[in-house]
């Protein structure tokens, strides 16, 4: 997951998924040219967080916890 500390999305997410138990890595954007060229790659040149990345590489942007569960049970 692609975020910012300041991100209040970001974090709600996160704490999200701690408590549904999904393992997540998350990715400051903040100093990382390459995480952030990422994230403006796939919303449209905008550094939108929260993003995530899924295994399958696709990504998201600011996902509710049922369309995240629902992306990762369709690419299991």
């Amino acid at each position: 997951m692609y975020s910012t500390p300041w991100c209040g999305y970001c974090r709600r997410l996160k704490s999200q998924l701690d408590r549904a138990g999904i393992p997540f890595t998350e990715i400051d954007i903040t100093d990382d040219p390459d995480s952030t060229a990422f994230v403006e790659s796939v919303n449209g040149g905008n550094q939108t967080v929260p993003t995530v990345r899924l295994p399958n590489g696709t990504a998201l942007t600011n996902p509710t916890l049922p369309q995240l569960t629902a992306a990762l049970a369709a690419i299991v």
